[in-house]
């Protein structure tokens, strides 16, 4: 039995407490505590029943009433354990469990369980999970850590990480009146979760407030499915930039209207999208640019479009890249003007700053993972997370689990229960090393 199926076995409560170790194991990972597998995958399949939809997904979306009942649900679970639970003015659910030592601050676990519409069962909810499952296996130990331990289930993650940016002090007023896939602006939504949108700034957290922040997340990706890492550990998470951009034409009769008079806006909008394209090819780096939405008006077949809007989405690593790219692309407006003529106008709507995770959290969770037998490879994350508004005044860490073929936000997404398993594990262990540091 060779060292990855061995410590798969164990993890999953497959072998026994009289199977004789083999020698490669250490006294410590002998000794180790070690979450509840069997009950974290339980909990993770009667989650997948609030919103569950036809295809096998769920439709989850934030401040829905499938998203309120689970996080009473969570809320159950938590202080069944020793937590008290409240939620915070921006709707997060925090609980929270003294430690020995009142006065060291907390360390913070969590992620979120909103889901897109049509989305999976494990993006954000594998780390939500886990979190309430490390929780409950060091109950189940009668271990008290030093500091206190808050988990943290963040509101609406999917549409703008609003809970935990409110932490970080970065949410704008203009934000709270953007609707949502449940129907509700932003403002209604917190309000029906039990937050307070008039008392936000309440909510920021000052540096030095948390010891870490650590959180466990699928990859969203192939790269550890295909290369058959166990671990992901992430060394950053990207920045998001977004804008609406809206490009004005002239309405006419798509028949009668000759092709050299006209002012197409889905001409100039078709121009800018292959802009938009062929910029964040061309640049040397990692960024990511992408027109994700487009509606034209008046929308008719036999009409040529007087006004398109649409977004546009730039990611990268650093925010001067983000601004390299825009700045790129902003300086060809001109030439579509001109070209096609049509005028644009762009509004930023959305930032979320880029976020490195701390050297020696990775420098532990990658300890952690290798003494549980697991392989591992350092990483950083295209997608964003809670774990980057976090880290504007914390130290956090974060850690990935593989997403069979790299499909997310679709009912397909899918991880194995010893992936999430062997997560929940590194995640334990990562929290009981800071814990004594």
């Amino acid at each position: 039995m060779d060292r990855r199926h061995f410590c798969r076995l164990s993890a999953a409560g497959l072998i026994g407490p009289y199977f004789s170790l083999p020698s490669w194991i250490t006294p410590s990972l002998r000794q180790a505590q070690e979450v509840n597998g069997q009950r974290l995958n339980q909990r993770m399949n009667a989650l997948s029943a609030f919103g569950a939809n036809a295809e096998g997904g769920i439709d989850r979306v934030a401040f829905s009433d499938a998203n309120i009942q689970a996080l009473d649900w969570i809320s159950q679970l938590l202080e069944e354990v020793g937590f008290a639970s409240s939620t915070d003015f921006a709707g997060n659910l925090i609980a929270r469990k003294p430690g020995s030592i009142s006065e060291l601050p907390p360390i913070m676990v969590g992620s979120h369980i909103d889901s897109v519409p049509g989305g999976g069962n494990f993006d954000g909810q594998v780390g939500s999970m886990s979190a309430i499952e490390v929780a409950a296996s060091l109950a189940d130990g009668f271990h008290t850590t030093r500091h206190p331990l808050e988990v943290v289930i963040f509101s609406n993650e999917e549409g703008g990480k609003t809970g935990s940016r409110a932490m970080a002090g970065e949410v704008e007023d203009f934000e709270l009146d953007i609707m949502t896939a449940s129907g509700f602006s932003i403002r209604d939504g917190i309000r029906r979760l039990g937050g307070n949108p008039d008392r936000l700034t309440e909510v920021r957290r000052s540096a030095g407030s948390i010891e870490a922040f650590l959180e466990l997340h699928i990859e969203q990706g192939a790269v550890l499915d295909a290369d058959e890492i166990d671990v992901g550990i992430v060394e950053g998470i990207v920045g998001i930039m977004r804008w609406n951009v809206v490009v004005e034409g002239r309405t006419n009769h798509a028949g009668t209207t000759p092709m050299d008079r006209r002012a197409d806006a889905m001409v100039g909008a078709a121009q800018f999208i292959n802009l938009v394209h062929t910029t964040a090819r061309r640049m040397s780096g990692k960024q990511v640019a992408t027109v994700g939405k487009l509606e034209a008006e008046p929308g008719a077949p036999n009409v040529i479009p007087g006004r398109v809007a649409m977004t546009l989405e730039i990611r990268d690593l650093t925010m001067a890249g983000i601004e390299r790219v825009y700045d790129e692309i902003h300086s060809n407006l001109f030439r579509i003007e001109t070209e096609t003529d049509t005028s644009f106008s762009i509004q930023r709507f959305y930032t979320s700053r880029a976020a490195p995770t701390a050297p020696r959290i990775r420098e532990i969770i990658e300890t952690s993972a290798q003494r549980l037998g697991l392989s591992t490879h350092r990483m950083p994350s295209g997608a964003g997370h809670d774990a980057q508004s976090i880290a504007l005044f914390a130290p956090v860490g974060m850690i990935f689990v593989p997403s069979i073929s790299g499909i997310s936000h679709a009912p397909e997404e899918n991880t194995e229960p010893q992936d999430i398993v062997n997560g929940a594990n590194v995640l334990l262990q990562t929290l009981l090393e800071l814990d004594e540091r």
